[in-house]
């Protein structure tokens, strides 16, 4: 077998095909890495004869065994039913443990203990709370000062109160830092987060201004342009029918000029609003310009397209807009050109016929519909 495929099925095995499980089990095997360089540094000062090398024999079974039981948890998933499936702060309070433990019995040699606590530490800054940093702190000060206790009753020889007290300040300067640091890190995460909302609220209405008209809230004349193109390839693969209108408000230069751009604005919303429901979801409304606006009508009959327009036409006859000048509401129309796209022609002609379409209409005497769908 191929030495590369088979150190393939030895990682997939050992940290399964899932992305996330070995992501987990990647970081709890760098900590178990850490874990057994401390053991064998505990082990060569019991080789030493600094220490009993019977306690540090228990005292290495019970912190392998606990590196055995974290990566069964996370291996065969139970861990997942946690918040954090990782087990990092479990992991975090039975390693202070274990050095508490490697202090108390590490004999003149325990200064070793006090980077080993400030490693474990550091697994916490990133990826725990800065509420359970500060549980880690006190829990930390309660187990070396238990530890300290213990080293004290035991009364070992060169091991005077000055030294015991050194010992004790630098394991709070190990706590008191890494919390600190915590606390750092996450006000940065917490602020690096606020700002990748904002930013993304900001692209969202860059976006929004980029392809979307200001008074009506519709797409403008560029996007509904680059979604025509896209409905244009769908309908030939599918052989769906896509029409196009074109509506205009009329005389809405007489409605600008007698009541003012306010009320034209108002106008221009009103109408939008109207054909947007007298429409389907599937149609799609933008307005093209002016008083001009566009329709484009996916996977509809002519039949149906005719008949939904004429809906729209009587809708917006119906619409009232007031003005505060004048008693009665303005009477707004609107005329309408329909053209079917064929395949093979280009959009611009579509929209052409669209457009004669829409003259006509207007030459006819406005307020109807004119439908140019002969090939």
């Amino acid at each position: 077998m191929d030495l590369g495929a088979y150190w393939r099925r030895w990682t997939d095995w050992v940290l399964t095909t899932d992305k996330r499980q070995r992501i987990r089990l990647a970081m709890a095997g760098l900590a178990a890495l850490l874990m057994v360089c401390c053991l064998v540094v505990m082990n060569a000062v019991a080789a030493a004869g600094l220490t009993d090398a019977g306690h540090v024999r228990v005292w290495t079974v019970c912190s392998v065994i606990g590196l055995i039981l974290v990566y069964v948890a996370i291996r065969s998933g139970w861990s997942r039913r946690f918040k954090d499936p990782s087990l990092t702060l479990p992991q975090i309070l039975y390693s202070i443990a274990c050095c508490a433990v490697a202090f108390v019995i590490a004999g003149p040699a325990r200064g070793v203990t006090l980077p080993i606590l400030a490693i474990i530490l550091m697994f916490g800054i990133f990826g725990l709370t800065t509420r359970q940093m500060l549980g880690i702190l006190l829990y930390g000060l309660v187990v070396f000062g238990t530890a300290s206790v213990a080293v004290a009753w035991r009364d070992e020889p060169g091991y005077p109160p000055v030294v015991a007290g050194a010992y004790v300040g630098m394991v709070v300067v190990v706590l008191l830092s890494s919390t600190f640091l915590t606390t750092r890190v996450q006000s940065t995460r917490e602020h690096l987060r606020r700002q990748k909302a904002e930013l993304a609220r900001a692209l969202e209405q860059i976006r929004e201004l980029a392809t979307h008209d200001d008074l009506t809230g519709l797409l403008n004349r560029r996007a509904m342009l680059e979604r025509m193109h896209q409905e244009q390839r769908r309908s030939q693969r599918t052989g769906h029918p896509l029409l196009i209108a074109q509506l205009d408000i009329d005389h809405f230069k007489v409605v600008n000029d007698t009541h003012g751009h306010a009320v034209g604005d108002r106008v221009l919303q009103a109408f939008a609003n109207t054909v947007r429901y007298s429409v389907r979801e599937t149609d799609l409304l933008a307005r093209w310009g002016g008083e001009e606006f566009v329709l484009m009508l996916c996977d509809t009959p002519a039949e149906e397209a005719c008949a939904l327009l004429e809906r729209v036409r009587r809708a917006v006859e119906a619409m009232q807009v007031h003005d505060s000048r004048s008693p009665e509401p303005l009477a707004v129309t609107v005329s309408a050109g329909l053209a079917c796209h064929r395949a093979g022609e280009p959009l611009e002609h579509t929209l052409e016929c669209a457009d004669r379409a829409l003259y006509a209409a207007k030459a006819q005497g406005r307020n109807r519909l004119v439908a140019h769908l002969d090939p």
